[in-house]
């Protein structure tokens, strides 16, 4: 009744009371996201009049009201296979501003049409294979990176970029050949990675360091949103990136990443969205070049080193393994360097394993991630098997038993999800520098069974990467019961009583009667198989 209601007014009213009507449909669909296959016919005809009535010269409101409905309707994909044109889209973009090159967003009143409209794509080119092809055909990628261009270092339309960025993510999702044109042709890298650096507001204190105001605001929900959606967006155009050829291509990645250290660093307005921000975050890390990742550490500053200086004299003396790592002034500090950033990547790799669930998709990459980065890079890896592996001092338990990361960790090289057990148990091993010994130390023969029959190294060794020669110190502690470890299960067992100690002299002579007596009949049974093999 609805859709009648509203086709009706859409083919014979005029622009005030069209924009009445749609209004009311859209108030009252807004959430609706299932339609009656009954109406179905009703729903095509209303999009081919609203279509009609975009191409007239009508007020914004109305443009707007006629977009609204427009974006519902168009969550049905049904509705879409007769209106989705390329006239139709052409007409779309042209309200988008995708179609003019030189016109610059000065006019406020019209970006409600131009938020909408790149709503109406996205939902369009998601939902229509036709709408993806005419995409291509009509070269959408650029024009969306135009108009990325022309929302450069402008706050207030921060609903135009993120929806830009959305529609540029969904592209480059579904068609391989846009990620290509949008790397190389486009330069979607530097582009992107400048909307990131917009959204967050970095000033930059060297070539890959930007300043952290630790105590500065939350970002807003918009900027968050609008930097997610750059997030996916590079994702997708550097998928490919694990080579990097041209010294060019080096200082891209080293400014990404530095981008992302600087993301890793701050929070969203709320937990939530922190927790989102950082895991995209993640996920583009993996895409960068290892070599590159080095920009996530950085070297003290003159007063971050005077700092460390006064808080490692402040130690206590018998503390000397404890001050390799010092924690001034929300600064996590490792052999004179910062290392922030990968404390906060261990610290959300721990609240993955805590979650419980969706290991797989959740924990696998920034556990991938924290296994390159230690594996590539020297004062990662020690300062991550400072925080995960610290030296052992309690080895009643058992490795997989307690509440540390180690422990945590242990736990899931048993896991049933293969991908899982495997990546965890490489991570424990490359900190262990892909030693046997060392690994077996930390989390018992049971349980590093798995990777070591992968490896070929049941029998110990090395794995085959290099890792430098510094030795690993065992506390007092460890020393005094290494000898009564069991290597199996990783954990100190108390020696088991002796049951002769509590007998009799006549219960120990008659065990021992009947231990001759049954190596006799043992014997007699072999003597007589001989017999019978010779007789044979």
């Amino acid at each position: 009744m609805d859709e009648e209601r509203a086709l009706y007014i859409v083919r014979a009213g005029e622009a005030g009371a069209i924009e009445r009507v749609l209004r009311d449909y859209s108030d009252k669909h807004r959430a609706t996201f299932k339609f009656e296959s009954t109406d179905e016919d009703k729903r095509k005809k209303l999009c081919e009049g609203i279509f009609k009535v975009l191409i007239k010269d009508i007020p914004t409101t109305c443009q707007v009201s006629c977009l609204e409905v427009l974006r519902i309707l168009s969550r049905d994909k049904k509705v879409l296979v007769p209106v989705t044109t390329k006239e139709n889209m052409q007409i779309l973009l042209r309200l988008a501003k995708l179609n003019e090159l030189d016109d610059s967003l000065e006019k406020v009143s019209e970006f409600p049409v131009i938020v909408e409209s790149l709503k109406c794509l996205c939902n369009i080119v998601f939902n229509s294979q036709m709408a993806q092809q005419l995409s291509l055909e009509l070269n959408l990628a650029a024009k969306l990176c135009n108009l990325l261009r022309k929302c450069k270092d402008r706050k207030f339309i921060n609903d135009i970029k993120c929806f830009d960025l959305r529609l540029l993510f969904l592209l480059s999702l579904l068609h391989t050949d846009i990620r290509s044109q949008l790397r190389y042709e486009l330069q979607g890298l530097p582009l992107l990675t400048q909307v990131l650096e917009s959204a967050f507001s970095i000033k930059w204190t060297d070539e890959y360091e930007s300043a952290i105001d630790h105590n500065g605001p939350p970002l807003s929900p918009q900027e968050t949103d609008c930097a997610i959606e750059a997030l996916k967006a590079l994702f997708n155009v550097t998928v490919d990136s694990w080579k990097v050829h041209k010294e060019s291509d080096s200082h891209q990645f080293r400014v990404m990443a530095a981008v992302l250290r600087h993301c890793l660093l701050i929070v969203g307005p709320t937990e939530d969205k922190t927790e989102e921000l950082h895991s995209n975050a993640v996920n583009l890390l993996s895409n960068v070049p290892v070599s590159c990742l080095d920009v996530l550490i950085c070297p003290l500053t003159h007063e971050e080193t005077a700092q460390e200086a006064t808080t490692l004299d402040e130690l206590p003396s018998n503390k000397t393994a404890e001050k390799e790592t010092v924690l001034k002034n929300n600064t996590m500090v490792y052999n004179g360097m910062n290392m922030e950033a990968i404390h906060v990547l261990l610290s959300f790799m721990e609240k993955r394993i805590d979650k419980g669930s969706s290991y797989r998709e959740g924990l696998t990459p920034v556990l991938s991630l924290l296994t390159e980065c230690s594996r590539a890079h020297r004062n990662i890896r020690k300062f991550l098997k400072d925080q995960v592996l610290p030296p052992l001092r309690d080895v009643t338990n058992r490795p997989e038993v307690g509440s540390t990361v180690r422990n945590k960790l242990v736990r899931l090289m048993t896991h049933v999800d293969l991908g899982v057990k495997q990546i965890a148990a490489e991570f424990l091993f490359v900190l262990c520098k892909e030693r046997v010994d060392s690994l077996l130390k930390y989390t018992g023969y049971g349980n590093a069974a798995g990777l070591l029959a992968a490896r070929g190294l049941l029998a110990g060794g090395r794995g085959d990467n290099w890792y430098s020669e510094d030795e690993d110190t065992d506390t007092e502690e460890y020393k005094n019961a290494k000898p009564n470890i069991n290597l199996i299960t990783g954990h100190l067992e108390e020696p088991m009583p002796n049951p002769i100690d509590e007998m009799t002299e006549e219960q120990k002579e008659y065990e021992a009667m009947k231990l001759v007596n049954m190596l006799d009949k043992l014997s007699r049974r072999a003597d007589v198989k001989d017999l019978h093999q010779d007789g044979g």
